[in-house]
């Protein structure tokens, strides 16, 4: 079992940053690739940003490419989302996900642990 806890959300005009952190227990972080999917009102959820089990491969969705990083420190159990240049779409809950795969993920169902989420939200 790997457990993640979620933190970093909050609220934030448009334009500005945010940092969510994801840490984890449990068993080897480092043997999994890491992800981040969001999930909007009334809408499915979505998958933002995913990284291998060391790092070295990143993908990310079309609509956050460029403004999100995804990064992670296998030493400290913890996977981070960079956000910056914040918009009102943007707004959703958060969720970290963890895969038993080495590269990177971007299929919801591929996951097999989830986050409880924190919520972002982003005013005009």
């Amino acid at each position: 079992q790997v457990q993640l806890a979620e933190s970093g959300g909050g609220l934030v005009q448009a334009g500005g940053s945010l940092r969510l952190s994801c840490a984890a227990s449990g068993r080897t972080f480092s043997n999994y690739a890491m992800g981040w999917f969001r999930q909007a009102p009334g809408k499915q959820r979505e998958f933002v940003a995913a990284i291998s089990w060391r790092g070295g491969s990143t993908d990310y969705a079309d609509s956050v490419k460029g403004r999100f990083t995804i990064s992670r420190d296998n030493a400290k159990n913890t996977v981070y989302l960079q956000m910056n240049s914040l918009k009102p779409e943007d707004t959703a809950v958060y969720y970290c996900a963890a895969a038993n795969r080495l590269v990177v993920v971007r299929t919801e169902g591929e996951y097999n642990y989830w986050g409880q989420g924190t919520q972002v939200t982003v005013s005009s």
